[in-house]
């Protein structure tokens, strides 16, 4: 699949993706994607962030290919029971776990824990070893569950600005990758 044939939603996490994030950096160099704009993003609300993403998806015109980050991930995956049928993949990075005791804040938690039935469409999980939100282990779990693709980030902390991924060439090339072995 070519960009150009996608609909290219970004789902960024707790806080938005600020102007260097890489996810913002993405959105506008592609001209098929667009950010999910969420009501408030630093007082998620699960119903209303899982709204906002399927009545997004649902009114796509062309097959959607999910980018989401951290929380945007628990939010994303949550929403597929009322519009997985137009997604034809999912780009999902640093999964953050979400039911740890020591998750902060604690209104994140009610975004967990996450479905673990198989995703009806390709999907691929990057995680880092050393992210503080979530272990590289509890990221191979989900993956598994989910019948995802897991990509090894080594040291990459949470793969935001705060850990040097503004530009992130590495991730630009993996997702094209990825995005090259999906079905229009």
């Amino acid at each position: 699949m070519k960009a150009s044939e996608a609909e290219i939603l970004i789902v960024p996490g707790y806080g938005n993706s600020g102007p260097d994030h890489w996810q913002t950096r993405w959105q506008s160099r592609l001209a098929s994607a667009r950010r999910i704009e969420q009501h408030s993003w630093d007082m998620p609300d699960r119903e209303s962030w899982v709204s906002r993403i399927a009545e997004t998806v649902k009114a796509a015109e062309k097959p959607v290919v999910l980018v989401a980050h951290s929380l945007g991930i628990g939010a994303a995956i949550h929403a597929l029971p009322e519009c997985k049928e137009k997604i034809a993949g999912a780009f999902l990075v640093a999964p953050p776990d979400l039911v740890h005791p020591d998750l902060r804040p604690l209104h994140l938690k009610t975004f967990g824990p996450y479905p673990r039935e198989p995703l009806p469409f390709p999907s691929m999980l990057v995680a880092s070893r050393n992210d503080p939100y979530g272990t590289y282990e509890h990221a191979g779990d989900i993956a598994n569950a989910w019948g995802s693709l897991l990509v090894d980030a080594g040291n990459s902390g949470h793969i935001n600005t705060e850990s040097g991924h503004g530009p992130w060439p590495e991730g630009t090339m993996v997702f094209a990758q990825f995005l090259s072995r999906l079905k229009a």
